[in-house]
Formats: structure tokens, C-alpha cells, sequence
């Protein structure tokens, strides 16, 4: 099949149509740019469903030190402070920039930010839209914006497969559209492309989110960082649906308490009890359910009459499940949510790999360390946008144009979720871990559809394996303490690869990795 090849003729490419990808190309205007999305604009990217909104220090007994303090304390040790700093003290500036671009965002009748508040947070600081529409109202004002922006050129139902690079640089993109294979001649990419939840079986993200990106970074030879820690939210709706409708922290900031088949607040001895960090409910809901309890969300008095008005989209899905939850329990359970790892950056954004540049949950920036505080995503995709989209203005286009020919299948994640669910979930040990590597290299070495999710398993898998400890989102029943020192984990496609191999070759031996 021939490749059209175009060259964007110096042009940057965005790959991603989420609040990352369109804050980037908003803030590069007016340079032109091109903007790359797999599906039409808002249809499948994780932002649309985002319901808990963005945490910003704006409230009058509020300031960004205590924001950072609590960032900190929930990242157990492994934040980068000074980008946790920097993100936590621009959050402020970047809510009004989305206000100004016509975010309707919750507010009291005196047109002050109605604040709500969430997990591990010490004062209310989640800034909302139209309850838990956070998400789906931001994209509304951003597509809306970049619609109408005229050097935005948006390029809808075409798939990036691999990034070109020449002489140790990016030299462009290799997609796949309707009409075939497409070549994007440019030196300039940042990627945007979201999360990893279809490479799970429980997840409340969309199933097309299978950690493209983090195969594209990797397969160019970027350094990917902290790819052990993926976020576990405690209250997923249960039921079969997939993806699991997720019911916001918000809820119990309101006042919902969680309770066993029998009535018990098992949770009620922890500190900060519903409202202790992610990764502690998270643990604690699955320990409950592995004993053979049921566990339930009950919303009756708190936030009770108002749970309707407060958080429409919740109590529809509870509806659709025949659950009223103003007479009826909820029943929840754990579900994979968000990874702090991603693609290693600084907080320009720039990646190991010169021309290459990552926003968003595909990104380390050591903000969230071992587990993200509630609502800093969004926040961290807003403000760092603008930093990425400086930087990538201010950097050469970097020529090469050799064509790239290759011709790949579109991921199916479908033979790798069983693996990872069992291998990567809320409590792992190293022989599960072991087992999981050993499957999961074969299936990359296929070089079919299943092969680029097998790769992102892969190194996720590694980087677990490496970390002989818990904290934060990865637990460990072999590790089950800390570290004496916290460090942030560091793996290359090509490393991991190796680690695996050995693994193979020596399987008795954990030591070799």
C-alpha cells in the first residue's frame, strides 16, 4: 500500500484531542499547528468523563503552600517538590485562563468558585462544573475554541502508530487513516494521547485508552519514568458494565460514608477514614471484598435529597443500574483510574528524545510521586500545557524528512488485559509479576496487534518488579514496607526487554532485574 507523505513544512504535531492536547495548541497560537486526533474531538478521550474537576489553592482560608503540603503528603515520598511546586502555585491563574475561555464553572451566588472538597485534601480547593460535568464542560469551551482558532489545524479519525527518528531526533509521524497509511514530515511532536485503562479489565476510562502513548516514547527510545504506580479509585460502580462508572471522591466529600453488607464503616478507624488517600481506601475496599464482604456507598444522609441535584451524572448511571441511591446502597468496588507514571519530562515538557514532548496523564512530571492527590490531574494538564507550549515555540524545527514506511496493525489490548489485571492490581507480589513478564514478552515478539499493548505491559511489569517495596499505589505482599531511600524509577523500551529475557532464561532469579 503507497504512503501519502506530507511535510507540515516546519508545523508542530500534537497527537491527542483530550484538555492536554488542546490547551497545547490553544497556547501555540497563532504558529500554526497540527492537531491529530484518533477519533472526532471530545468522543473518546478520558477528560470528557471527568467528574471530580481541578484542584486550585482559591478559597479565603486557602493558599498554594498547604495545596503543596498536601500534594506532597500524598505522593508518599516520591513527588518531585520543586514541579509540584511550580504546577501548585500557577493552579490558580490557569482555572481563570479557563474561565476565560468560557468554562461554566459551579459558582455561589455571590460569583465566587463554589469549592468542593476530596480525598487527602485539607481544605476545599476542587473548582466543578455543573456538578460532576467538570470534565465534559471543559472540553465543550476548548473544542469550542479551537474550532474557531484559526492555525489550528485539526486532523480527526487518523491514528499515530510510530514516531520517525533521525540521527537521535524526531523527524515525524507514521499514522494510519481511512485511505491508509499516512507520514507526517515534521520535527516537533508532543504527545497527548491520555492513559492506559483498556490494558485493564476493571478501569473507568474509555477502553481505546491502551497507552499509545507511552508505546509511541517508548519505541523512539524515550526514557519512561514512576510507571509502577497506577491509581486504583475506590468507588467504581459495580456491575458489568465496561468501562465502570466511576462515582466521584466528591461524594464522600459530601458527606457518603462506605459500608459493608452489614452496616459497618470499616473504614471508620483509619485516619481520615473515606477521606484518607486514594491508595489506602483503595486497599482497604479490596482486603473487605477478598474476605467475602460486599462494600456499598451509602449517600442516604450525606449528601442525601441533594445527591441528585449535586452529582446528575452519577445518579444517572446509578439509575440505569436500578439503584436509587436516595433509598438503596450503592455497591462499589476498585477500579483502575489513573497512572502517575508516563513518559519522563521535565516541566517544559521536553522528553529524553530531542523534539519530542509530552502533557497530560502520558507524562511524568513527578507531580502526583506515588499517588496522585484527587483532582491535580486536570490542574497539571492546564498548567503545563501553557509550559510545553512555550517551549516547543521557543525550540528549531530540527529538519529530517526521510520517510518512514511502516505499516502497523491498530493495538488490541484484548490478550494482554487478563495478564494485568492479575499482575497490576490494587496488592501484587513478585511471583505474580514474574509470571506476567514471562507471558507478556512473547506477545510482543508477535509483532501483531496485540504487540504494542504487550510493550506497555512490559515495562509497566518491569519497573513493578524493580520496586522491592510499597508505596503509595503499588503495594507489594512480599515488599510490604518502604524503602529506606525514595526513588523515582527510571526504564527504556529496550532495558525492559532485556530484564525480560533474563527473567526467562533465569526464572528463579529476581535479582536479575
Amino acid at each position: 500500500m503507497n504512503m501519502d507523505i506530507r511535510d507540515l513544512g516546519g508545523r508542530p504535531m500534537i497527537i491527542g484531542g483530550g484538555i492536554a492536547g488542546l490547551m497545547t495548541a490553544l497556547h501555540l497560537a497563532p504558529e500554526p499547528v497540527l492537531l491529530l486526533s484518533r477519533s472526532p474531538l471530545g468522543a473518546d478521550a478520558s477528560s470528557v468523563w471527568a467528574q471530580g474537576g481541578l484542584a486550585a489553592s482559591l478559597g479565603g482560608d486557602d493558599d498554594p503552600a498547604l495545596h503543596l503540603s498536601d500534594t506532597l503528603a500524598a505522593g508518599d515520598g516520591l513527588c518531585d517538590a520543586e514541579a509540584a511546586r511550580r504546577i501548585v502555585y500557577a493552579a490558580p491563574a490557569a482555572i481563570e485562563d479557563l474561565a476565560r475561555l468560557g468554562v461554566s464553572f459551579d459558582r455561589t451566588p455571590v460569583d465566587a468558585f463554589r469549592l468542593g472538597l476530596e480525598a487527602a485534601h485539607s481544605r476545599r480547593r476542587i473548582v466543578h462544573a455543573y456538578g460532576d460535568g467538570s470534565g465534559r464542560e471543559v472540553m465543550r469551551a476548548l473544542i469550542a475554541a479551537v474550532r474557531s482558532t484559526p492555525s489550528i489545524l485539526v486532523v480527526e479519525g487518523v491514528e499515530a502508530r510510530r514516531l520517525a527518528v533521525e540521527d537521535g531526533r524526531i523527524a515525524g509521524v507514521v499514522a494510519s487513516g481511512p485511505t491508509g497509511p499516512v507520514f507526517f514530515a515534521t520535527g516537533r511532536v508532543v504527545l497527548a494521547t491520555g492513559g492506559i485503562g483498556g490494558l485493564f479489565h476493571d478501569s473507568t476510562n474509555p477502553l481505546g485508552s491502551c497507552g499509545q502513548g507511552l508505546a509511541l516514547a517508548a519505541h523512539a527510545g524515550a526514557v519512561l519514568a514512576d510507571l509502577e504506580f497506577i491509581q486504583f479509585h475506590p468507588t467504581a460502580l459495580d456491575g458489568p458494565g465496561r468501562p465502570m462508572p466511576l462515582i466521584s471522591e466528591a461524594v464522600r466529600g459530601e458527606g457518603a460514608v462506605i459500608v459493608d453488607e452489614t452496616g459497618r464503616r470499616f473504614l471508620e478507624d483509619v485516619r481520615g477514614a473515606e477521606l484518607a488517600p486514594r491508595d489506602i481506601v483503595a486497599r482497604a475496599v479490596w482486603k473487605h471484598l477478598a474476605d467475602g464482604h460486599r462494600v456499598f456507598l451509602d449517600v442516604r444522609e450525606g449528601p442525601g435529597s441533594a445527591f441528585e441535584r449535586q452529582f446528575p451524572t452519577i445518579a444517572s448511571a446509578c439509575g440505569k443500574a436500578g439503584i436509587d441511591p436516595a433509598r438503596n446502597l450503592i455497591p462499589i468496588r476498585p477500579a483502575q483510574h489513573y497512572h502517575m507514571g508516563g513518559v519522563a519530562v521535565d516541566l517544559a515538557g521536553r522528553t529524553s528524545v530531542p523534539g519530542l514532548w509530552a502533557c497530560g496523564e502520558v507524562a511524568s512530571t513527578g507531580l502526583h510521586g506515588a499517588n496522585r492527590l484527587a483532582s491535580n490531574s486536570l490542574t497539571e494538564a492546564v498548567v503545563c500545557a501553557r509550559w510545553v507550549a512555550e517551549s516547543v515555540a521557543a525550540s528549531p524545527d530540527g529538519g529530517g524528512r526521510r520517510a518512514m514506511t511502516t505499516d502497523l496493525p491498530a493495538p488490541v489490548p484484548t490478550p494482554v488485559r487478563p495478564l494485568l489485571s492479575r499482575a497490576l492490581g490494587v496488592i501484587r507480589d513478585g511471583e505474580g509479576l514474574k509470571e506476567a513478564a514471562r507471558a507478556l514478552l512473547p506477545l510482543l515478539q508477535r509483532h501483531d496487534a496485540a504487540s504494542e499493548p504487550a510493550a506497555v505491559g512490559l515495562i509497566i511489569v518491569i519497573a513493578a518488579l524493580r520496586r522491592r517495596e510499597s508505596r503509595g499505589a503499588h503495594f507489594r505482599t512480599d515488599f510490604p514496607h518502604h524503602a529506606t531511600v525514595a526513588r523515582r524509577s527510571r526504564v527504556t523500551l529496550e532495558a525492559a526487554i532485556a530484564a525480560a529475557r533474563e527473567l526467562a532464561s533465569s526464572p528463579a532469579l529476581e535479582s536479575v532485574i
